[in-house]
């Protein structure tokens, strides 16, 4: 069990790898320059010299690369002193000295996302800790409003398999499977809060705390969680709605159950005690897939309902070109991904060792 664990582990540090070595070329071969942004386009050489040499631009490309990475180690490697751009003596690293040789030091500290090119050299971690809860919360909404509504519903469709109820319930989770979900998001908030208003009382945008009208502080807005919850959780609802269905079909005619209803057990006994727990396996599969992906789902989702999340965060930093927040979002996304894959497989490797055989 234990080298199946290391396993998983050796193979999510080597997929996040793979994704911040992209993620750097990606946004390193990006026409305009960094130093110019953080200038605001302005011509002051001796200010754009020493912008790129405090950001490591004036390095060959393989060294920034390391630099880079030396940034998002847990574990670094630092000079003591100087003007480099890893030294201590620049004040952008911090954390608990493990071993010290000359002038280097090996430091532990959390990863260093660098600072943004448009909010005035503001930590992107810190930005990322500001939005990143308002994410959680949009997408264990909609996860749970998905997983509740989509069992329910797919429990029922396995009951009426064949009648129009189960052939409507097919069609409709076909097309909320194959729409996306920034079309949904315009169409139900066009609905709900332009249409509908009077009736709803819904905003077409809003996020979990506003500004009360004396502009004294925040208030919790849970109204505002509606839609976006809603419109992010249409998909993931329709995908289990469908797995849920069709595992009960395929257990209810397994032998066992037969046996079950042989010894006059009522039908409803049968699906909440037998059937109904086997046939959930490939739900939390699916669960735990779209959980993740609905960090990076809920990107136009929270744009369009001006939910101040991460995915929002996002959106208005490629439209100023502001590449560190658009690089740590992406690697802070692929690393929950990452995480909850392995966890799930290490989940199941515990309840199945065949799993941890293959």
């Amino acid at each position: 069990m234990l080298r199946y664990i290391l396993n998983k582990i050796v193979y999510g540090f080597l997929t996040l790898l793979g994704v911040a070595t992209i993620v750097f070329l990606l946004f390193t071969v990006l026409p305009g320059d960094p130093a110019r942004m953080m200038l605001d386009q302005k011509e002051d050489p001796e200010q754009l010299a020493l912008i790129r040499k405090n950001l490591g631009l004036d390095q060959p490309i393989w060294n920034q690369y390391l630099y880079y990475l030396n940034d998002l180690s847990p574990i670094s490697l630092h000079e003591n002193s100087g003007n480099s751009y890893t030294s201590l003596e620049s004040g952008k690293y911090s954390g608990v000295f493990l071993i010290s040789f000359g002038n280097k030091s090996i430091l532990l500290k959390s990863p260093y996302l660098r600072v943004s090119f448009q909010k005035q050299g503001k930590l992107v971690s810190d930005i990322i800790k500001e939005t990143l809860p308002n994410t959680l919360v949009l997408a264990v909404s909609a996860i749970s409003f998905a997983i509740i509504v989509g069992i329910l519903l797919g429990i029922w469709s396995a009951l009426v398999k064949d009648s129009w109820w189960d052939r409507a319930l097919l069609v409709i989770t076909s097309i909320g499977m194959s729409t996306p979900s920034f079309f949904s998001a315009i169409i139900i908030g066009y609905i709900f809060a332009f249409l509908l208003h009077s009736m709803t009382g819904l905003s077409m945008t809003g996020s979990l705390y506003e500004i009360d009208d004396l502009g004294e502080g925040k208030h919790l807005t849970l109204k505002n969680l509606i839609l976006p919850a809603f419109t992010l959780g249409i998909r993931p609802l329709a995908v289990i709605t469908q797995l849920t269905r069709n595992s009960l079909l395929e257990t209810m005619n397994q032998d066992y159950i037969r046996t079950a209803y042989a010894k006059g057990l009522k039908a409803k006994d049968v699906i909440r005690k037998h059937a109904l727990k086997n046939s959930l396996n490939p739900v939390i599969t699916a669960t735990s897939g779209w959980f993740a992906s609905m960090l990076a789902g809920a990107v136009f989702v929270e744009f369009i309902f001006g939910w101040n999340g991460l995915g929002k965060e996002i959106v208005n930093a490629l439209n100023t070109l502001d590449l560190p927040i658009v690089m740590g979002a992406v690697l802070i996304i692929a690393t929950t991904f990452i995480c909850i894959n392995i966890l799930v497989d290490i989940f199941y490797g515990i309840l199945d060792p065949k799993v941890r055989l293959k």
